[in-house]
Order: structure tokens, then sequence, then C-alpha cells
């Protein structure tokens, strides 16, 4: 059904997307009321942002690999579900305790539906320009939810509470799942096996690793260590058995190994600085949610006009990777900007640029990535392809963060240790795009037949 009514289906996994990426931001311009209301530091106010991105990370393989077994709509349907209910229990969450575990099972829930809905959105629309089209759409929305979620939690937190943000995860997630069978095909599953010691050793060496980039001292080097081990695992594990988790042949094609490295980079450079922009702007500029959240707008405005409306031309003139490159440059050099942020910064002369810049950067470089992402890969490896890539933009949000965090913690001074953190996101984009222009240039794979281990 859904391949006649294209618009439909594309309008639910757009949807879709917007609930999974905007679940990582809604709260952020929340987190000082937050704070305020379960009396939380910084180092643990991040956690807020952090545990849905460890569980998002951690389960995405799984999540892709579910899809392709049972069904791409199925698991869609199950995770937006999850992330729904997990939503509602965060919306009622009486202490911190109860509030994290709701935003670590709505990263659960985001990782069974994302790859999901990549596959499907390769499924009903077929190579060529609709397909072009629609992952241009696709793409634009979800690199614009980020911002875009930051400035509605600002607008909800200021008249109704932090609570409401969550509120409307519900609600929303409700909407998607209320269109979600008239919109998407019943495709049945491949088939297979799940391999379950992969699937658990993967799962906890991607949980550790975020975990470990997120702690201090002991319990930082634990799970470190602990992410190690179980990883090498997983590799082990994925070389020898007939269905695995992720096929590790995807890691040979030059293009997916890009999109991975610029989708990390992305979200440490925008998620680190959308991380201290409400902190600076509402403790700093005594700017109220609401107005932290507005000045934020044109960080969104640019990725969505930028995405939707030049990235598709610009993608049929110049490879993925030349865009990746321009828009990490972007990204880096936004983030960079705010280094010159003063303790009474003007909005025009030290916010404002720095915002445009990346928010150009980040419209560029999401639907590249994207595409890159696909580009090589059979179609039956398009959920697993899609999930690698979802994990490297989450393991970047929350490994990033966490990078960001300790960079700013290294100064005496708040305000020089945010300049620290901006400095440190903002190169790292930078060397990334030298990476990406100058490795990697062979002639990708045809994208047909299996993908080898």
């Amino acid at each position: 059904m859904s391949r006649q009514r294209p618009g439909l289906a594309l309008g639910v996994l757009a949807g879709a997307l917007a609930l999974d990426v905007s679940g990582l931001a809604v709260l952020n311009a929340a987190l000082p009321s937050v704070g305020d209301r379960f009396d939380m530091a910084d180092s643990t106010l991040q956690w807020v942002m952090i545990a849905y991105a460890v569980t998002f990370a951690g389960f995405l393989l799984v999540g892709g690999r579910l899809a392709d077994v049972f069904g791409r709509r199925r698991v869609f349907e199950a995770g937006v579900a999850l992330f729904t209910v997990a939503a509602l229990a965060g919306a009622l969450a009486p202490d911190t305790g109860v509030l994290l575990g709701a935003r670590a099972v709505q990263g659960i829930g985001a990782a069974l539906s994302g790859p999901a809905a990549l596959a499907l959105l390769t499924e009903v629309f077929p190579a060529g320009p609709a397909r072009n089209r629609a992952l241009s759409v696709y793409a634009a929305v979800g690199a614009a939810s980020f911002s875009g979620g930051v400035l509605l939690g600002g607008v909800l937190t200021q008249f109704f509470g932090w609570r409401s943000v969550l509120w409307f995860s519900v609600l929303l997630g409700l909407a998607v799942l209320a269109a979600t069978r008239a919109g998407l095909p019943d495709g049945a599953g491949r088939g297979g096996g799940l391999d379950l010691p992969g699937a658990i050793s993967g799962t906890l060496g991607l949980t550790l690793l975020v975990v470990g980039a997120s702690s201090h001292g002991a319990l930082a080097w634990i799970s470190l260590a602990a992410a190690v081990a179980f990883l090498l695992l997983f590799v082990v594990r994925e070389h020898r058995t007939p269905d695995p988790v992720l096929p590790l042949g995807l890691f040979r094609v030059s293009s997916v190994r890009s999109a991975s490295l610029a989708a990390f980079l992305q979200y440490m450079g925008s998620v680190g600085q959308l991380f201290f922009a409400p902190l600076y702007l509402q403790d700093m500029l005594d700017y109220s949610p609401l107005e932290s959240g507005l000045a934020l707008v044109p960080m969104s405005a640019g990725v969505f006009l930028t995405a939707n409306f030049a990235t598709g031309r610009l993608l049929a003139r110049y490879t993925p990777r030349t865009l990746m490159v321009v828009g990490l440059v972007l990204i880096g050099a936004g983030t960079a900007l705010w280094m010159s942020t003063p303790h009474d910064g003007d909005y025009l002369l030290h916010v404002l640029p720095g915002l445009l810049i990346s928010g150009i950067g980040q419209g560029l470089n999401f639907p590249s990535m994207t595409s890159a992402a696909l580009t090589g890969v059979p179609p039956e490896g398009h959920a697993v392809a899609g999930a690698v890539n979802v994990v490297a933009q989450q393991i970047g949000a929350s490994v990033g963060v966490a990078v960001m965090v300790l960079a700013a913690a290294t100064s005496d001074d708040t305000l020089g240790g945010y300049h620290i953190a901006y400095l440190v996101g903002g190169a790292a984009c930078l060397v990334g795009a030298v990476v990406i222009a100058t490795t990697g240039r062979g002639k990708e794979p045809a994208g047909e037949g299996p993908l080898g281990q």
C-alpha cells in the first residue's frame, strides 16, 4: 500500500527520525531546569543526554539485524512503541534514577526503529531520482531535528515546565504509530539467526565504551578495559558466525568508512556545542529557556534549508565525499568561533555567526553521509549499514560531549573551560575533514551480492 502512498510513507519515516534525533536534544534547553529540580551537578546532568545516547548506540547493531531477520515494519513499530512508553515514564519521573532509566529505555526504542526506518525508505523508494529526493527530505528532517528539538524544548520548558518536553515525545510517538500501518509495507523478514553471543558482546562493548568515555577515575578505566575486551570478542565472533550481527566486510567499503567518520565528527561538534549553549546563554547571559531556544533557531534553519534545498542539487554535481569534507570544515569552524564568547557576549556578534556556519555545515554533511553510508552496500544490508552510521552518530554525541566536558573541566574558569571544549570539538572536525579528503578515493563496489566477512 505504501508504494501507492509514498508521501505518507516518507512522512512516517521522517517523523520517526525526528522522534529519535530530537530525543537526544529535546531536553537540552531544559537541562538547567532539570538540574535545579533534582539538584544535579553538571557532571551528573550530562547523563540526561548521555543515558539516551549510550543505549541508542549500544543496541543499534542489534536493531539493524532484528529488522532484517524479523521484518522491518514489525521492528520499526516495536521501537517506536517502546520509545513512547519510556517517554511517558520520564514525564512522570519522581526522581533522578527513574528519569535516567526512562531515558536509557528511550534509547533502546530508538535503536530498534532507526535502522528499520532507513531500510524501509530504500524499500519504498526505488533507486533513482525518487530515492535521492526522499533521502534529501529524510536527511533534512534528521539534520534539523536536533537543533529544532533544542528550540522546542526551550519553548515547552518556558511555558509548561520541563516535563512537557517528554509529554510532547509521547504525543509524537503515538502519531507515528497511528500512521505506520497505512504508510509502510508489511515486509516479511529474511529469516536467519540472531547470533546471540555476537549481539550480547557487541552491545556490551559499545555501551561500556560510551560509559567509560563519560566517566571519571576507576569507573572510566574499568569500563574502557571491559569495552575493549567485549569488542574484541565481538570481532572474533563476527568472523566465525554464518549469521553475523555486523558483516565485517562492510568496512571494506571506503564510503562506509568515510560516512562513519563524518557522522561521528558532526555529532561530536554539533551536540557538544549545543550541550554548552543553554548553560552559556542561560547562566551567563541570563536568557530564559525560551530565549535560549529561540537563539538557536538560525542553526536549525540553516540545517533544514541547506539540506532540503541545496545539498540534493550539489550531490548531482559533486561526490558525497566532497560535501562531507566541506560540511565538516564548516561545522568545525562554527564550533571554534564560539571561543570568542565573553561573559557579557553580544548575540549578533559572538553567538549567531557560529550557529549559522555550523548549521550550513550540518546541512551539507548529513545528507551526504547518509547517501555515502549506503553506497556500495547491497539492498539486503541497508538496515545494518544504516545502523553502523547511526552508531557512529550516537558515539560521537555521547563520547564527544564527554570529551568536551572533560576538556572544560581542565580550566578553573567556567567560561575558559567552555572555550577549551569548543577548541577540541572544532579541531576534531577539521582534522577529520582532512582525513576524509585524503583517504579512500578508490572505486566503490557496485553494491551487488552479499558483503563478505
